[in-house]
């Protein structure tokens, strides 16, 4: 079903498009919510809801904490900081370097995959005195 691109929907995507922070719903909504005054929060979450469903935007559930969206639907993995819940960016790790193809699927047809990784941004890093580690830049090294 094709959806229809309202005046709305457009300026939701565009904002969330202009983001690399992966907000929630309602962060969405006080950001759109300066250049349209006069949108509901369940209007904001409807858009995304919808826009997720047709592979417009990519909606991240994390363990324990409200959706984030992210504008960028390319092919990427998400880290989460464990300690303010920030989201970023990671590269895709191919799949069959993840598991090996010949894993025993139990006869399921893999079409895609939601991988998460936490770990401490470092921002709480540093206000906790620890150091932050990269396993991919150590292998580059």
């Amino acid at each position: 079903m094709q959806q229809r691109n309202t005046r709305q929907r457009q300026l939701i995507l565009d904002e969330l498009r202009k983001l690399t922070s992966h907000p929630t719903a309602t962060m969405l909504y006080d950001i759109v919510r300066r250049r349209l005054p006069r949108i509901s929060l369940g209007t904001v979450y409807r858009n995304l809801e919808q826009m997720a469903a047709a592979g417009m935007v990519r909606k991240i559930e994390t363990a324990g904490g409200p959706a984030r969206y992210d504008g960028s639907i390319h092919e990427h993995d998400h880290i989460r900081c464990v300690r303010c819940g920030r989201v970023d960016d990671l590269p895709a790790v191919p799949l069959d370097k993840m598991i090996p193809p010949d894993q025993d699927w139990v006869g399921y047809r893999v079409l895609d995959r939601r991988v998460e990784f936490l770990g401490l941004c470092p921002a709480c890093a540093n206000a906790s005195g620890e150091e932050t580690h990269s396993p991919v830049a150590d292998r580059k090294r």
